[in-house]
């Protein structure tokens, strides 16, 4: 008996679900040699706020867990990937049109990029922060916080490591995140999606839009419940009017630096450093 195939349907991942953009528009995804893959849906301003909404209400409970907490989910989602590298690849291979090694390296290098991250949740803040010195019989201690809502527009050159590699580093110390996939490459994106729903990361901590940066990323840089908005894949748009929006409304900002390459960096860009004082006891 034959029976008809059951083409997939890429949505975005807003606050833990896969809706389709509220303005119904899609556009096609191809692959390097101009094949139709699949369509996707195409994000509007409506769908950005309806990602930030979400993420604002994911702050208190991603940020108030326990870094040994954040870092065992991070590791979670690299045991997930590990389990579907075979549908990354080949999504990879049929999207950017490279071998199955160049494809095979790109998965490889993005668990291990989870994992990295994962083994930092419970130590940056002992390298990034400080017990300070003082004259009185005081503590007076340094200690990073998570900024809250971050932006970021993915690199526009990779399917998934680079978006992996600007969640990551934002995720692991408290902040929740709206990202904006690569425009050329987005099915390894929602597939992504579908890993972070399946694994411990609470509804709204990451959320993910398909669509045109350009048109996205205006509203996000200017939305003003978004705390820090990064630019790594927005070379391409006119990102100092990006920064020009940012800075209306306060916003941490890192520019298109061209490597979003693992980094401490990464991990403390989107960080306040908080002091605090303590009395001694006096016992």
């Amino acid at each position: 008996m034959s029976r008809l195939t059951v083409p997939k349907t890429y949505k975005l991942f807003i606050g833990g679900t896969f809706p389709r953009s509220e303005s119904g528009r899609t556009f096609e995804i191809v692959s390097a040699k101009g094949d139709f893959l699949a369509n996707a849906a195409q994000a509007s301003r409506k769908d950005a706020r309806d990602a930030v909404k979400a993420a604002r209400g994911a702050v208190s409970g991603w940020s108030g867990a326990t870094a040994y907490n954040r870092g065992q989910v991070l590791y979670r989602i690299a045991e997930l990937l590990e389990g579907r590298r075979g549908q990354f690849i080949e999504e990879i291979q049929r999207g950017e049109n490279v071998s199955r090694a160049t494809a095979e390296k790109q998965v490889d290098e993005a668990i291990d990029r989870w994992v990295w991250y994962a083994g930092w949740a419970d130590k940056y803040t002992q390298v990034s922060g400080n017990a300070n010195p003082v004259s009185g019989p005081f503590f007076n201690l340094s200690v990073p916080e998570p900024t809250g809502v971050v932006a970021v527009i993915a690199p526009q050159d990779s399917s998934l490591l680079g978006l992996v590699s600007v969640i990551a580093p934002a995720l692991v110390t408290g902040n929740v995140v709206v990202a904006v996939a690569s425009e050329q490459f987005p099915l390894s994106a929602i597939t992504l999606a579908e890993v972070l729903a399946t694994s411990d990361v609470p509804a709204g901590a990451v959320n993910v839009l398909t669509g045109v940066p350009g048109e996205i990323a205006p509203w996000l840089a200017s939305h003003a419940d978004v705390n820090a908005i990064d630019l790594a894949g927005a070379e391409h748009l006119d990102w100092i009017d990006l920064q020009i929006s940012a800075a209306d409304t306060l916003k941490r900002v890192l520019p298109p630096t061209g490597d979003a390459g693992p980094s401490l960096d990464r991990i403390t860009a989107f960080t306040e450093t908080k002091t605090v004082w303590h009395t001694k006891s006096m016992l």
